[in-house]
């Protein structure tokens, strides 16, 4: 087959943070498909057809651009951070999967960006600096509970946290019951950071505790990071955002929290 898909990490947001690989993918590709928000962020062009959806549709924008490449179409799916953090990777590999036969014969391409999750690392300092999971809050496709289980778990395991779609509109309550489990296991004295709309202009990263946390600190556009018990923070002069960061070894011996 003449035509080509590769799935793109748009990063998380500034331009100078979409690497190369993807820039140059972008620049001969004759389709981007994705979701709208996403889709606007790649300029038109003489050539180039835009193929913008709703959300909730990833399986279906999957089958849509493996059609086009079929077709003969030069197409680049694109996702912001990374397309293989809770992005359109997995959903390509499962139409593939589900799919005609023809399809695996396509030349299929996943270009990696940079996440959401190590911007907001690289902007507070270095949170991620040791072992670390990273879990998506929303419910959308995984129940409750198994959220809660894993929240627990990685607690429990003294992990530094990343969390993706913490709070939404539709179910504000979710990232209420994520702060209480962690506050069960972790205590109130944990570092947490929240950083939203990272590397745009409207970013804003706020250090808390577990114990000072609410709810409303966090949106969908807001990733937030909880500390292990031996992540740290640095005070800074005058006002300035205090680093955070946590330590490269490890002592085996958990706090008292």
């Amino acid at each position: 087959m003449s035509g080509w898909i590769a799935v793109a990490g748009l990063g998380p947001g500034a331009p100078e943070l979409v690497t190369p690989e993807v820039a140059a993918a972008l620049s001969v590709a004759t389709d981007i498909v994705g979701y709208a928000n996403y889709v606007e962020r790649v300029p038109p062009r003489p050539g180039l057809t835009l193929h913008a959806s709703d959300n909730r549709v990833e399986y279906e924008r999957a089958c849509q651009a493996l059609e086009l490449a079929a077709a003969g179409k030069q197409v680049v799916v694109v996702s912001s951070g990374d397309p293989g953090v809770f992005a359109m990777a997995a959903a390509v590999f499962e139409a593939l999967e589900e799919g005609p036969a023809e399809w695996r014969e396509l030349d299929v391409r996943i270009l990696p960006g940079i996440t959401a999750m190590l911007a907001a690392s690289a902007e507070a300092g270095a949170p991620l600096g040791h072992d670390f999971c990273c879990i998506n809050l929303s419910d959308n496709l995984k129940p409750w509970s198994l959220i809660e289980h894993r929240l627990r778990h990685a607690a429990a395991g003294d992990f530094a946290m990343a969390f993706y779609n913490p709070r939404s509109k539709s179910r504000p309550e979710g990232f209420a019951r994520a702060l209480e489990c962690l506050r069960e296991t972790c205590g109130n004295d944990r570092l947490i950071l929240f950083a939203r709309a990272v590397s745009t202009d409207e970013q804003h990263i706020q250090v808390s505790t577990l114990g000072e946390a609410r709810q409303e600190m966090a949106d969908m556009r807001t990733l937030v990071i909880v500390g292990s018990s031996e992540t740290r923070l640095i005070e800074r002069p005058q006002g300035r955002q205090p680093w955070v960061y946590t330590p490269r070894s490890a002592s085996g011996e958990r706090s008292a929290s």
